[in-house]
């Protein structure tokens, strides 16, 4: 019946409502103490007032100012490094089964190990090597997590390309090399721009081995956020204008390519 179709739509709509706002609730809470003065932004009953842009000048001014910069460098590097390793080792993986299956599960098993079982030998590599406390350490460990993580991502997006169109390259004179540039990987772009979009996701977000690695200079984003615990407690406000402020590069990131991310990893998981 019209009539009771028309209401379970809007029943629907109105659930869905609820489950995004659900989401995003802890979010607005936060952007909500990031906008009022310290001694408010945990008070109960809760404040709504007044509004104030003080915390995040507080922020931008003090570390965490630097420790965008080298989030973004470290981040930035460990895409533009790996993305092309990654196309190149996965597409390897699916087209000439590089290495057989043992090949394939160690990249797989990657991602099953514990970050914290390779973390003290890192730093004890990185300290023989001179490279501890340094932006390079940090780029060199987040590339021994995130290139196998896109490579198996990049793997499933490459087998679902029609082998037919390879085959066209060839006989159209195309060297393997020629058809893997021209072809393969301008076809591939979604899957590109998702597994670049996580990459970064993964090193920007990632805290333990940027604890152990970085030093006074070289902090990232979630380290600095962890120092604003003072002596004399969580400073609850500073702490929320920067979640707010990590928050926004990432979600302009997901939201220019949203379009290639869907898509991306649609095609990579159903092929």
């Amino acid at each position: 019946m019209p009539g009771s179709s028309r209401g379970l739509r809007h029943l629907a709509h109105a659930l869905l409502w609820a489950y995004s706002l659900a989401f995003l609730l802890p979010l607005l809470w936060t952007l909500r103490s990031a906008l009022l003065p310290e001694g408010l932004a945990y008070a109960l009953p809760p404040a709504w007032g007044p509004w104030t842009l003080e915390n995040f000048a507080q922020v931008l001014q003090g570390p965490l100012g630097k420790a965008f910069r080298n989030s973004l460098l470290v981040a930035g590097l460990v895409v533009a490094l790996g993305l092309p390793l990654a196309a190149g080792l996965g597409y390897a993986l699916a087209r000439h089964r590089l290495g057989g299956e043992p090949l394939r599960f160690a990249v797989l098993a990657t991602q099953m190990l514990p970050p914290i079982v390779l973390a003290l030998p890192l730093f004890a590599l990185f300290r023989a090597l001179g490279l501890s406390g340094s932006l390079w350490a940090l780029v060199l460990a987040y590339l021994a997590f995130a290139l196998p993580f896109m490579a198996w991502l990049l793997l499933g997006f490459f087998q679902g390309l029609p082998r037919e169109l390879l085959e066209a390259a060839y006989v159209d004179g195309a060297s393997p090399y020629q058809a893997f540039f021209r072809v393969v990987l301008p076809l591939s772009a979604p899957g590109l721009f998702a597994a670049g979009v996580l990459g970064f996701l993964l090193s920007w977000n990632e805290f333990l081995f940027a604890l152990l690695l970085s030093g006074r200079e070289t902090q990232t984003v979630p380290v600095a956020l962890s120092a604003l615990v003072t002596q004399r407690g969580v400073l609850f406000a500073q702490v929320a204008a920067g979640v707010v402020l990590s928050v926004i590069p990432v979600a302009l990131l997901a939201r220019t390519v949203d379009r290639y991310l869907v898509e991306g990893l649609t095609l990579g998981a159903v092929k």
